[in-house]
């Protein structure tokens, strides 16, 4: 090609490229630009935008006519600026719209706006004509930009701040929820997650993270994400991903170790909303793991006399001193097994063997090995007690009084159980020896029905004897008497 050729062909491409922005130029942009606004500039930021979606895509009217009349013909779709739920329905115009999306060589999910609308954001507001929350109220109107963009309202450090201009307006949120605390920034502000996301890392947990973000839904419905049976897998998002978890250099195991404990096994086996999860003991928006010396106190709220019988305990002072954790030393924290009598004792698999021993520790050692045995006692005879007293129920004795004490019996084991934590054995004595009298009561009398069933067996067995006796006796004297009288007939 030579020199003419190459200038004519340049030529043709530039008069081409400058008819094509001509005729896709945004002509509402163009007289914007003219007039002046903070939306003009937000806009030209915005991804839509650079996608080459015009003004009228939101507002509809003609982008290609610069007649302000024939632009904002109603005719054309023009609707101006919307209102209310409006906003949001010309939103989903595209973003509801999964063959209008890959078109715009966009990947983001279609379901965006039928969630919000089923979410708690999704209720009436106070006017009663729109949903409380719009497209825009998170995502700002015009200067939309990705959420991985560090300027969108919605990137993780700024979440926080964008759903709290709601949440920490008491006047506005006491239309919606009385009941809600206003005060979750501060909280969490205070909390590892808050810490490290107000510094910058943009990886830990934010309201979304935990809450989701167009599916929000209520505590109490039970699909959401911090419904009490689903927060173990809601934290577990991030905190069983060992990959993602790796620069924060704290383990990954709890949540399989939590399905395996006491409290695991009663929330998300059993479905007891009222068993620990994890916030409950680390917390909500403050969420923080416990420090040693708030272990107890975690663990005291649900286990008060365990708590107080601890703090007056002996050991209290000597977990001190060692800067030991209260209630974790002995029960462990994520993965917490049922408390049976093979944690109390001597034996290698009791948790006072760890630190007391016949050399180490003797007057501990002694306490450990006395309760034991006197637990395992108390154990013995309830069971004892148990199995005579459904014998004699089921022989139809008369046992109501003494199948009733034996809810004392139990009840005084499980005082002992709990009397352990005041490692004091002559306190664990006092309530361990009133189960045995109990047990020992209640043995004796069911033994006495037993004897007395015996008894009876005996005495109604001499009985239909002598009324057998009897019987045949009648039965001859009569026959006798009989043959005389028939004799005499004769």
């Amino acid at each position: 090609m030579n020199k003419t050729a190459r200038i004519l062909t340049g030529l043709f491409v530039m008069v081409f490229c400058s008819l094509s922005q001509a005729i896709t130029e945004d002509k509402c942009l163009t007289c914007h630009e003219t007039v002046g606004g903070k939306e003009v500039d937000l806009f030209k930021r915005d991804i839509h935008h650079a996608k080459g979606i015009s003004c009228a895509g939101c507002h509809g009217g003609n982008a290609q006519s610069d007649d302000m009349e024939k632009a904002m013909d109603k005719k054309a779709g023009f609707i101006g600026v919307p209102k209310g739920d409006e906003i949001s329905a010309a939103c989903a115009k595209c973003h509801g719209d999964a063959a209008q999306m890959k078109k715009m060589g966009s990947s983001l999910p279609t379901t965006q706006y039928a969630n919000l609308k089923e979410s708690v954001h999704g209720q009436l507001a106070t006017n009663g004509k729109e949903h409380i929350v719009q497209c825009i109220t998170c995502h700002n109107a015009h200067g939309v930009v990705s959420v991985k963009n560090p300027a969108s309202p919605v990137y993780p450090l700024n979440i926080v701040k964008t759903c709290t201009r709601c949440h920490a307006d008491a006047a506005f949120m006491r239309t919606y929820n009385p009941s809600l605390p206003v005060d979750q920034l501060e909280k969490y502000r205070s909390s590892v997650h808050g810490s490290r996301n107000g510094k910058g890392d943009a990886k830990v947990a934010q309201c979304a993270s935990c809450h989701g973000s167009h599916n929000i839904l209520a505590a109490n419905d039970t699909k959401s994400s911090v419904y009490p049976g689903n927060i173990p897998a809601t934290c577990a998002h991030c905190h069983s991903n060992a990959d993602y978890m790796k620069e924060y250099k704290i383990p990954t195991d709890q949540f399989d170790k939590f399905s395996k404990s006491v409290h695991g096994i009663a929330l998300l086996q059993k479905h007891d909303n009222g068993a620990p999860a994890c916030n409950s003991c680390h917390g909500n928006h403050a969420a923080t793991p416990p420090g040693i010396a708030s272990v107890s106190k975690v663990c005291g709220t649900c286990h008060a006399l365990n708590a107080d019988l601890f703090s007056a305990s002996p050991h209290k002072k000597a977990f001190d001193d060692r800067k030991l954790p209260e209630c974790e030393t002995c029960h462990g924290n994520h993965e917490i097994i049922t408390a049976t009598n093979k944690l109390l004792g001597v034996t290698s698999e009791a948790v006072c063997s760890r630190c007391h021993s016949e050399s180490q520790n003797v007057k501990g050692f002694a306490a450990a090995k006395a309760m034991r045995g006197l637990i395992d006692s108390l154990e013995i005879q309830e069971q004892h007690a148990i199995a005579l007293v459904d014998e004699a129920e089921q022989k139809g004795m008369e046992i109501s009084e003494a199948k009733y004490k034996l809810r004392d019996a139990h009840q005084a084991r499980l005082e002992s159980r709990t009397m352990v934590h005041s490692f004091n054995a002559s306190r664990f004595r006092e309530v361990a020896t009133k189960g045995l009298v109990v047990s020992a009561a209640v043995n004796q009398e069911a033994t006495q029905a037993l004897d007395e069933y015996v008894f009876r067996r005996i005495g109604l067995g001499l009985a239909t004897l002598a009324i057998t006796v009897l019987a045949v006796s009648l039965y001859v004297y009569i026959r006798r008497l009989e043959r005389r009288q028939a004799l005499g007939g004769k």
